[in-house]
């Protein structure tokens, strides 16, 4: 039995990331182990809430990793938590498409939580009550438990809205006056990522804690989460997925300020596959770690890090010679490229890369095409995609989908721009690890 809210909104920019995070901070502070949760593909807001809660941030998506897995990997990583607090992903119903599939309602429905809607109240005030009518009986299966009226402009604001949301029957669990001192600062993809800030996210995170503590009923919150039903079934668990692999190869990992994306279940999985995993920085580490037999270089931003990336001449060499398999996506694919921007990076995959004015997203159902360490032809992958870049090339490609193809692979390297989540594939790690070199044949 694990408390649990969902943070939902009428539509993106309506404060859902201030209240989820500000409450995950907020319930922290008061002694609390939260446990932090995402829906949808996002890898920058659980950054912010694995500063809040002071676990990992976790996403649950049922497209990526599957909906039947969905309760499952919710369970895994709130073992042992008090509350679990889930941020949603755009408007409450938006889903795949025209579809409700994938939407915060359909993760609420999956794990029978109440829902706290986030209302931005700004230039509004009786028209609120309509609004929330409207999504607390859109669809039965989802409970709206509370409103948090968001960007509140004053007292007689805040008595307006909540006089009108009386007729409703959803009560109203806080009230947020505006703020802009909250705000945080974003650029192309969207926010800044915490690990940029360094102890400038901290300080947001605890700003945001103390707004929530102010502005809500912390112990009304509390109530609505512990009426949600015991979940069924059991918690999700890497070492059920995988095969350990004998002699414990090292999967190095690239991180720092540059490669920020990471879902939390794809190093359980190198780890349950037997793999030791060492994280590098390929802006300031000079060499890759030792012994390391297979490179994991995710997603993050090498666009705003190109200059740095390009002058550690050394981490270009290393990764250039490296003779053990890749997987690398988004970031990674351009890390590998020729050039970004017209800056020489590692030159594994034929193409250069450049910025684009274009914001490319979206799920994708994508067949491999060609074989590499983590693909096989004919095989069916659901990743999604999430850039402004182009990679200029000839090769490839490794994946094809309905109107579109991506990507290069060889016999030592996956590269793409799709974004996988492990748990739905988790052959990906098995095989990167089974491939992965062992310091013998590396000397």
């Amino acid at each position: 039995m694990i408390p649990r809210l969902v943070v939902a909104a009428p539509a993106s920019g309506s404060g859902k990331t201030t209240v989820a995070t500000g409450l995950m901070a907020a319930l922290r502070a008061r002694g609390l182990a939260v446990s932090p949760h995402k829906v949808g593909p996002d890898y920058i807001d659980p950054g912010y809430h694995a500063l809040a809660a002071g676990r990992p941030g976790r996403n649950l998506d049922p497209w990526l990793a599957g909906e039947e897995r969905v309760a499952p990997l919710f369970l895994h990583g709130a073992a042992g938590c008090d509350v679990a607090v889930v941020e949603g992903v755009m408007g409450l119903f938006d889903g795949q498409g025209d579809t409700g599939f994938a939407s915060t309602a359909h993760v609420a429905e999956l794990l029978a939580a109440p829902v706290v809607l986030v209302v931005d109240a700004a230039r509004q005030s009786r028209s609120v009550a309509a609004l929330v009518h409207g999504f607390a009986t859109f669809e039965p299966g989802v409970r709206i438990g509370g409103v948090v009226l968001n960007r509140v402009g004053s007292q007689r604001h805040e008595e307006l809205c909540r006089s009108a949301l009386e007729a409703t029957g959803v009560p109203v669990l806080g009230a947020i006056r505006r703020d802009d001192a909250v705000a945080t600062p974003s650029r192309h993809l969207g926010l800044i990522p915490a690990a940029e800030r360094g102890a400038e996210a901290v300080r947001a995170v605890e700003r945001l804690g103390a707004l929530v503590e102010h502005s809500c009923d912390l112990d009304a919150l509390l109530r609505l989460a512990a009426t949600a039903p015991p979940l069924p079934g059991p918690a999700w668990d890497p070492s059920e997925h995988v095969t350990p692999v004998e002699g414990g190869p090292v999967v190095a990992v690239a991180g720092g300020a540059a490669f920020t994306f990471s879902y939390a279940e794809h190093v359980e999985l190198l780890r349950a596959a037997g793999a030791e995993v060492a994280v590098f920085d390929p802006l300031r580490d000079e060499a890759l770690p030792d012994g390391a037999g297979a490179l994991v270089v995710g997603g993050g931003f090498p666009e705003v890090h190109a200059a740095e990336l390009a002058a550690n001449a050394p981490m270009l060499a290393e990764v250039a010679a490296f003779p053990g398999p890749i997987a690398a996506e988004c970031a990674g694919l351009l890390y590998l490229c020729e050039e970004l921007d017209g800056r020489a990076m590692c030159g594994r995959v034929p193409g250069r890369a450049r910025m684009t004015s274009r914001l490319t997203l979206g799920y994708r159902e994508a067949v491999a095409v060609a074989e590499s360490p983590l693909t096989r032809p004919g095989e069916r992958f659901r990743g999604h995609e999430f850039h402004r870049t182009a990679l200029d090339t000839e090769a490839g490609p490794l994946f094809r989908w309905r109107d579109g193809r991506d990507g290069y692979g060889d016999e030592r390297i996956t590269a793409s721009y799709l974004h996988l989540h492990w748990a739905g594939s988790p052959e990906a790690a098995q095989r990167l690890v089974s491939s992965s070199r062992s310091p013998s044949a590396l000397r």
